[in-house]
This record gives structure tokens, sequence and C-alpha cells, in this order.
């Protein structure tokens, strides 16, 4: 499917509701404000994140980020905290929105390296890898922001940035597990294949 170079109806509507499905994951924490540390709060964005990535196929699900980013950019309240708007690009947590980007592609890309179809543990590993990924970007981005632009919280160190996401890590190792392992399902239950992007490799 990603080998053509026009998405159908079906591929246009999965990339909607990975939108929407990110979107409702960013606001969790409306319902539950306690699921915020150190200015990051705990959401399923990564979990529905790499599950895109591993459903949709690297650019498909590169696409369904971009599209997020660009709903909310311009002014959509779908980040986290019902939050939306130009001005979100000087957030410190702005970075995580970014990696959601790269992770969903690096998830489906990983998934379409070797032979197909790819193995349960092939759709672990590049869940992980992703969320590995979104962490990295975004956490860094964070640690910069502060340091360049952002008010600091006071005796602000690499460390500390790093120390905040221990907070949700657990939460998304255990999820981005429970997303490659449902999204073989997910895959044929749609009619979609985690071969059908090789030709666009």
């Amino acid at each position: 499917m990603e080998g053509r170079t026009s998405l159908r109806p079906i591929d246009m509507t999965l990339a909607a509701m990975f939108v929407a499905l990110m979107a409702i994951g960013a606001n969790i924490t409306s319902w539950a404000p306690f699921l915020v540390v150190g200015g990051v709060p705990i959401t399923l964005q990564t979990f529905f994140c790499v599950l895109a990535g591993a459903v949709l196929g690297r650019r498909l699900g590169a696409v369904a980020m971009i599209v997020y980013m660009l709903v909310g950019l311009a002014g959509v309240p779908v980040f986290a905290k019902f939050n939306g708007g130009l001005s979100m690009i000087f957030q410190p947590t702005f970075g995580f929105i970014l990696s959601f980007i790269v992770a969903a592609y690096a998830t489906g890309w990983v998934i379409n390296r070797g032979p197909q179809p790819a193995s349960k543990a092939r759709f672990v590993t590049a869940a992980l890898v992703g969320m590995v990924i979104n962490y990295v970007i975004g956490t860094n981005w964070m640690y910069m922001a502060y340091k360049l632009w952002a008010e600091a919280p006071e005796g602000l160190s690499y460390g500390m940035v790093w120390g905040w996401m221990l907070a949700p890590l657990p939460k998304d190792i255990l999820l981005s597990i429970v997303a490659g392992l449902i999204a073989p399902r997910i895959c044929r239950a749609i009619g979609r294949s985690s071969a059908a992007d090789r030709s666009a490799a």
C-alpha cells in the first residue's frame, strides 16, 4: 500500500483515526491532573504513535503524526491539556510532538526489514525502538529549550530532565510491548500487510 503514489480512502480514514486517537491520548491529564511530572504530562501518545507506525506503515504512520502536529499548530486543542496554536513550538515539550513523526516512521521501517510477514518479536522490537526515539528526541529538546529560551526550574541539570522521564517510562515500555503484540491482529483485521511498503524502501 505504501508503494502507491496516492492514498486510498481507507488509508486516509485510518490516518485520520490515529490523529483522533493521538488527541484523545494527549488529554487524559485533563481528567487526571496528577499525571504531570516535572511539567511532562503522562499520556497515551507514545502508545498510539508507535501503534500508528506498526499498523499504517512508516510513511502513512509518519503522515498521520504530521497531520496531528499541523492540526494542533493551527490552533485546534489536540495537544496535552487541550493546548494548541503556534506558541506550542516554544514549549519545552514540543520536541515530543516532533518526535512522534520520527518514531512512527522508525517503527514501520523496522517492521518492514527482513522476511515477511514480520514476526510478533519484530513488531515488539519496532515499537520499543519507536518509544526510545520518542524519549531521546523529546527529552533532549526539552533540556535544550530550558537552557536556551524557556524558564528553567531551579537547579536544572541534564540528569534532572531525564529523571522526570522515569515516571512515564514503565508505562511506555509496557504499552509499547502491547502495541507490538496487538498490531499484527489489527493489520489482519483491516486487511493491511506489513510487507506492503517494502517496494518504497
